[in-house]
C-alpha cells in the first residue's frame, strides 16, 4: 500500500488511475456494443431472441443475405459515391479556404471564424436547412442556378433519382468544409516562411511554390484530414433521415443509414449488425491509415 500511495504522490499512478478510468469508459460504452454487434452478426436473431446473448449460430449466411440482398449493390455504388464526393468536396474547398485565409488579409480571423458555424450545428439541423435550401419549388440553390442562366427548369433535388446522393452530398460538404478548412490551416501555419521566401528570390512562381513546398510539408496533414474525412463521412447518418430518408427507391441510400433501416425499421437485427461490422472494417483500415499519417509527429 505503501507503494501504491507513493505512486499517487509523485504522479505515475495518478497518471494510470486517469488513463484506467478512460479506458473502462470506452470498454463499457464503445467495446463491449462492438463485441455484441460483431456476435450478432454470425447469429440467428429475431424478436424472440433479441435480449438473449447466446443464440443459434449462422456462420457467414448473414454475410451471404446481406449481399444477396437486391438493394445490397446500388447502396454499395451509394456509399461510394457519397464518400468520393463528400471527401473531395471537403477538401478541395477546405483546402482552397486555408490557403485564402492564410494570406492574413484585415478580417481574415473573423470571417474563418463564421465557417465553423456549420461544424458545430447538429446534422439534423443542417439537413433542415438544406431541406430548404433544395426544395424544388421553391429552394435558394434552384433559384440561384436559374438566375445564373444554369438550368431553365427547377430541379427536384431531393425526389429526382438522377440527384437525390447529389443533395446528401452538397449538405454534407457544407456540414465538414470548416473541419477541414481548420485542420488545413493549422498544417499550412507550421510551414516555415522562410522557405517561402527563398524559393521566392530563386524565381519560383505561386503555383511551383504550392506543389514544391506546401504539399510536401503537408503531407502528414493532408494524411490525417483525409483519415478523419473517410471515418467521419462513413459515420454520417443525421442528413438522411433529414433530407431523402433513403429514397426514392433507395437511389440515396447509403449503408449507415441501410443498417438502421434492417434493424429499426424491418427489425432484421441481424443483417443491420452484419451490414455495420462490414463498415467497421473500412472505419478501421480509416483508423490505421490516420495513425500511421501521424506516427512520426509523436514525441517520446
Amino acid at each position: 500500500m505503501t507503494k501504491f500511495f507513493n505512486s499517487l504522490r509523485d504522479g505515475v499512478g495518478f497518471d494510470l488511475i486517469l488513463v484506467g478510468a478512460a479506458m473502462l469508459f470506452l470498454l463499457a460504452l464503445a467495446g463491449l456494443p462492438l463485441v455484441y454487434n460483431v456476435l450478432m452478426s454470425f447469429q440467428q436473431v429475431d424478436m424472440f431472441t433479441l435480449g438473449q446473448l447466446i443464440r443459434p449460430f449462422a456462420g457467414i449466411a448473414n454475410y451471404v443475405a446481406v449481399v444477396q440482398q437486391p438493394e445490397f449493390w446500388m447502396v454499395t455504388r451509394n456509399t461510394l459515391v457519397f464518400v468520393v464526393g463528400s471527401m473531395t468536396g471537403q477538401f478541395v474547398l477546405g483546402f482552397a479556404l486555408a490557403v485564402f485565409f492564410a494570406q492574413k488579409f484585415p478580417g481574415a480571423a473573423t470571417i474563418r471564424g463564421l465557417f465553423l458555424v456549420s461544424w458545430v450545428m447538429p446534422g439534423l439541423v443542417v439537413g433542415a436547412i438544406w431541406s430548404w435550401i433544395l426544395a424544388g419549388d421553391f429552394g435558394v440553390l434552384n433559384s440561384v442556378l436559374r438566375g445564373l442562366g444554369v438550368i431553365q427548369s427547377n430541379i427536384f433535388w431531393k425526389s429526382d433519382p438522377s440527384f437525390s446522393i447529389w443533395a446528401v452530398i452538397i449538405a454534407n460538404i457544407w456540414l465538414g468544409l470548416a473541419f477541414n478548412m481548420l485542420l488545413l490551416s493549422v498544417g499550412l501555419a507550421a510551414i516555415p516562411r522562410d522557405l517561402y521566401e527563398a524559393a521566392e528570390l530563386d524565381g519560383a512562381n505561386a503555383w511551383q511554390r504550392f506543389w514544391t513546398i506546401t504539399l510536401p510539408m503537408m503531407r502528414s496533414t493532408i494524411g490525417a484530414v483525409l483519415s478523419l474525412g473517410l471515418i467521419g463521412t462513413l459515420q454520417q447518418f443525421d442528413l438522411f433521415p433529414a433530407l431523402t430518408e433513403g429514397g426514392p427507391a433507395n437511389t440515396s441510400n447509403v449503408a449507415g443509414y441501410w443498417s438502421w433501416q434492417l434493424s429499426f425499421q424491418l427489425y432484421d437485427f441481424a443483417k443491420g449488425a452484419t451490414v455495420s461490422v462490414m463498415m467497421f472494417v473500412l472505419v478501421l483500415f480509416a483508423s490505421i491509415l490516420y495513425v500511421r499519417s501521424t506516427r512520426h509527429e509523436v514525441r517520446g
